[in-house]
């Protein structure tokens, strides 16, 4: 059966009186004291034992500067090796290498960082860029939805040198540049 436990009231607490009975006795702890007692004896044995037993201290600069340095015997160094015959082999052998021209793109890359509406905003992100070390230009574009203002900084000859460039304007955290074929 469920039992109804929101009507009942709360337990009074019990208040125990104390009794001589229940108290421990706290009486010396012989075993500890014999054990500390036996651990110093011990330890004072040990002192008494080692004493005068000390290494010699060690010899003073001037009683070595005094004595005699021991000779070391020579060693004797071994022989270089001899020539292999595939060195001279090597020498002599001529490689061919066929040569063929890298495609180059044949347009320029460039790197946009920006684009906006006013021309304060892209001042704004040029000189950021400047801070950083970089020239960059401001184009004006006509959109659809009116003028843009890009900044770009290029030409590049090759992607690896807008990455190059891409890479410090990073570590400026200037982000959100992309490498683009030039369109002039």
């Amino acid at each position: 059966m469920a039992k109804d436990y929101v009507g009942r009231s709360k337990p009074k607490k019990r208040t125990a009186k104390p009794s001589r009975a229940a108290k421990p006795s706290k009486r010396f702890p012989i075993p500890l004291a014999l054990a500390v007692l036996a651990a110093v004896v011990g330890f004072a044995v040990l002192l008494f034992n080692i004493r005068g037993t000390a290494p010699t201290p060690p010899p003073s600069l001037t009683e070595l500067s005094q004595q005699p340095s021991p000779t070391k015997p020579q060693a004797t160094l071994p022989e270089p090796p001899k020539e292999r015959s595939y060195v001279k082999e090597l020498e002599q052998k001529q490689v061919e290498v066929e040569i063929t021209e890298q495609q180059t793109a044949t347009k320029p890359y460039q790197m946009q960082c920006a684009s906006f509406r006013s021309r304060d905003r892209a001042e704004e992100s040029k000189a950021l860029i400047a801070f950083a070390g970089l020239e960059s230009q401001i184009k004006r574009t006509e959109g659809q939805n009116g003028a843009w203002y890009r900044v770009v900084l290029g030409p590049y000859p090759s992607k690896r040198d807008a990455e190059r460039d891409r890479h410090i304007l990073q570590r400026a955290k200037i982000n959100g540049c992309q490498i683009w074929h030039w369109s002039f």
